[in-house]
């Protein structure tokens, strides 16, 4: 029996070896895959700007953010971000405008009110969503949502702001349902049954103790919309024009709006002339300055993200 024994003991020994083995080696391969993120973020960023720093010596950074020109050909050369920079934020804005309302209201009434069997249905309809690639959204935009709207409105083309903003809120909502449904999932069954012990409806629990207890969960898919829309290229890039306007009227009538003219985008432009350009040229800098320019608004639009999740938890 003591032999038996010691073997049972023995085994054990050997088992835990095995565990806290495994244990370590888990955290390190962790530890080991975040350090290569921050890295990775770091060379993509020092490669930007050893890339962009031949511009910057020939043209100074307020130049660039504030030029209200980009024609990048000879003999003028000019080099002004200012109306890909409003572009990028007009159209990232009329995308949010648009997806965040529609899109917790659909989480909402997946999460809170539809049956379980329409629940899957519609849960699978907002995956295949998030599936549609970005260039078949913008030969839509072309072909169908731009002529509607240029007759519509009377436009002179139907390829504005406002079509590229409507395709990129279409493109933000699988991810801003999805998340903001699993962050009202996330919200202890409890707050309902308190609220409704204390004589609320159904509607006033998810208005007044559901979604504001998810409210950093939301703001996370707010954010996470934001990004994919200010990083999308191939539908903006098809569906906006490209024409470098600096959207300064957005208070005009329709004929003169800017949500109704042509825009062109950060993302659009570097994608459109960096592989015409020839490299080691004025222009090939210009556009990985235009890079760094993305870069650091994606990292505000981060920060402040954080901010306001900390302020939430807080």
């Amino acid at each position: 029996m003591a032999s038996q024994t010691e073997v049972k003991v023995q085994a054990s020994k050997a088992r835990q070896v095995g565990r806290d083995f495994s244990d370590r080696f888990m955290k390190a391969f962790i530890h080991v895959n975040a350090f290569m993120v921050v890295v990775s973020v770091f060379l993509i960023f020092a490669f930007l700007i050893k890339e962009s720093l031949p511009f910057f010596q020939q043209r100074s950074v307020k130049s660039l953010i504030l030029g209200p020109s980009w024609y990048p050909l000879e003999p003028s050369d000019t080099f002004g971000a200012l109306p890909l920079i409003g572009g990028t934020l007009l159209t990232t804005g009329i995308a949010i405008v648009i997806a965040l309302p529609l899109g917790v209201l659909c989480a909402i009434f997946l999460g809170e009110l539809a049956p379980s069997r329409l629940k899957n249905v519609l849960k699978s309809g907002v995956e295949v969503l998030a599936g549609i690639p970005s260039v078949v959204i913008g030969f839509i935009g072309m072909t169908v949502v731009g002529p509607l709207l240029q007759e519509k409105f009377g436009l002179l083309t139907g390829l504005t702001a406002f079509t590229g903003g409507l395709l990129l809120a279409f493109m933000a909502l699988p991810t801003i349902i999805s998340i903001a449904e699993d962050a009202l999932h996330a919200v202890p069954h409890d707050y309902r049954q308190a609220s409704l012990a204390l004589g609320a409806t159904r509607l006033q629990t998810i208005w007044r103790a559901v979604t504001p207890a998810a409210g950093r969960g939301i703001i996370a898919a707010l954010m996470l919309g934001l990004g994919r829309a200010i990083g999308e290229t191939m539908t903006v890039l098809m569906a906006t024009g490209n024409a470098a306007n600096v959207p300064n009227k957005l208070f005009a009538p329709v004929a003169d709006n800017s949500l109704f003219m042509s825009i062109r985008t950060l993302t659009a432009t570097i994608a459109a002339e960096m592989g015409e350009t020839p490299q080691g040229s004025l222009h090939y800098h210009a556009l990985f300055a235009l890079g760094i320019t993305l870069f650091l608004i994606t990292f505000t639009v981060n920060t402040l993200a954080d901010l306001a999740l900390h302020r939430g938890k807080r």
